[in-house]
Formats: structure tokens, sequence, C-alpha cells
């Protein structure tokens, strides 16, 4: 995301436009959204897009009615040599270019890049999710979250407070959102979590003050802390007027597939997990490490530099003998 916000900007784009960017790409993504239909409910999966949005929203506009963009003449870029697929008639053979034609083979490039570029992108941050949202749920007692975290402002300042400097992703932060409400968090606190964790953290606001400068930083910073607030103290609201008991809702959506399908799409999850898991564990954990530069026995050495040596060696002890 910060790699592509700073091209973005490198490229032209208002400080207002980055902004905005930043707010609503990590929770407005398909893979987010799905996932939090299927572990939490309706309601945060509606809320929580909209309320990133609009917070994307608001930053961006903040950020240009504050600090107005000066006007710039657009310039367009020609990329010669290529068609509407993207396919370069120089690095693609006229058999690929004919397949990415077809209704089929866009079907399947586009069922590859969800199943395998997409999925081997979020993986990772997805177990370590389960993972984590699994310990909370058998080491947290129940009454200690819900007498810290069972909803007000003080609840969604301590969930601010917690989830602005860890970096977590849209996706592992779902599960754990679903564990916490389980253990008696409130929805709207959850939905605070959910908001500012996946947009900041302590390297992506060092990164951001590179982009976007000090004082535009801090509104980013600011507009999205209040928003968070505003919308988990609406959703609380929303929940208590509704008579939605939050336990009770969780993870219902999955009740409308049958058990059969369930099983069939876990089987198929975890053999599309087991390749990039692997990769992943295996640049992590059995990189080998480098070893440092040593000579070669027997290399030709640098016949210049010797002799320079010899020489400079050869003055010190003559001027040690004088």
């Amino acid at each position: 995301m910060l790699p592509a916000a700073a091209a973005l900007k490198k490229q032209g784009a208002n400080n207002g436009a980055t902004t905005a960017f930043l707010v609503a790409t990590p929770e407005s993504g398909v893979d987010s959204i799905a996932i939090t239909y299927a572990l939490l409910d309706p309601v945060m999966t509606v809320v929580r897009p909209v309320a990133a949005f609009i917070t994307a929203i608001s930053a961006g506009f903040l950020e240009n009615i504050v600090n107005k963009p000066k006007e710039k003449t657009p310039s367009l870029t020609m990329f010669s040599g290529s068609n509407e697929q993207g396919c370069s008639s120089a690095g693609c053979d006229a058999d690929q270019q004919k397949r990415q034609q077809t209704v089929i083979g866009k079907a399947i490039l586009g069922l590859r890049y969800g199943a395998v570029d997409v999925w081997g992108d979020i993986v990772g941050w997805f177990f370590a999710g389960l993972l984590l949202a699994g310990t909370i749920t058998a080491l947290i007692p129940d009454d200690m979250m819900a007498t810290y975290l069972g909803g007000g402002l003080s609840s969604m300042l301590i969930m601010l407070l917690f989830g602005v400097p860890i970096y977590i992703c849209a996706t592992a932060s779902t599960p754990i959102a679903a564990a916490l409400i389980l253990k008696g968090v409130s929805p709207g606190a959850a939905l605070v979590f959910l908001l500012a964790g996946p947009a900041t953290n302590v390297t992506s606001l060092s990164t951001m003050y590179g982009i976007l400068g000090k004082k535009a930083t801090f509104r980013y910073l600011f507009v999205l802390s209040s928003f968070a607030l505003l919308f988990g103290l609406a959703v609380d609201q929303l929940y208590l007027l509704s008579g939605i008991t939050p336990h009770a809702v969780l993870g219902e959506a999955s009740e409308l597939v049958p058990h059969g399908v369930k099983l069939g799409a876990t089987i198929v999850l975890l053999i599309l997990s087991v390749k990039p898991l692997w990769l992943r564990l295996k640049k992590t954990a059995f990189a080998p490490k480098k070893s440092p530069a040593v000579p070669l026995s027997g290399f030709p050495q640098n016949t210049r530099h010797v002799a320079e040596n010899k020489e400079s060696d050869r003055n010190v002890s003559s001027q040690k003998d004088q």
C-alpha cells in the first residue's frame, strides 16, 4: 500500500488523494469484506467499508482544504506496443495474446489471480490472525474483556491505543475482532480496532511522514482516530436499538452454506495454502545466512597494489632507521 501511495504522489497525486487512498485501501478490499461477512455479521460487513469510505473522503477533503493543491497540467503517458489486456507485444507470444482475448481465458486468468496471487499474499496474515484469535479465546477470561471493553468511549480509546501502533492487515484483524466480540468486547470497540489497525502502525506513520509531511500525517491520524471513535459509538447504539445480540449473530452467515460445501471449500483452501505458506516459511526461517566475503586462496592479486604496499613499507622502515 505504501509503495503504491508513494508512486501516486510521485506521479502528481495531491496530498488529499493520497490520504484518501491510504485510508480506504486497507478496508475496502474484496478479501476483507468477504472475511468480515464470513466471520462477523452482515451489519459489520456493511458498516466497515462504509466507515472506511466516509473516513477516506473526509480525510482527503480536509487535507485539500488545509493544504490547497497546486493546479498542474495533466501529462499523458503513452505505452507503446501494449494491448488492452496489458500484454506487451514484445513480451507475449501470439498464443498468449489469443488466449487472453477469449472469455474463458479471461475467466481462467481471473480465477488464477484470486486463488493464487491474492490468496498467496494474505494467507500468512490470515493464519496468523486465526492463531492469535484462538489464543485470545482460550486464554483471556470473558469477565476481563467485558469489564474493560464492554462498551463506551473508554473501551473505544483502549482499542484505539492498541490498534494504532501495531502492524496488522485487514485480513488478520477480522478473526481477532471476532474473538474479541465473543469474549465480551462491544462491536463498536471491535470496529475501532478494524478501522485503526490496518490503516496505521509505527512503520507506516514514519513512512507517511516522508510522503505527506509532518502536518499531513498528524491530520491523517487525527481524522482516522476521530471517525473510528464516532463510528464505534454509532455501531454500539445501532446494535442496542435494533436489539441484536452480537454473540448470537456472529458467524451466522456461514450457516447459509451447506455443510458439505463448507467442508469441500475448507479442503480446497488448505490445498491452496500449502505452497505459499511453505514458500513464506522457507524464505524467513530457512533462508541461508550470508557468509562474510573471504578471499579465495590462489586467486591472483593486483600486482600494482602489492607493489605500492611494498614501497610504502620500505619508506616507513627507512624513516624509522633514520
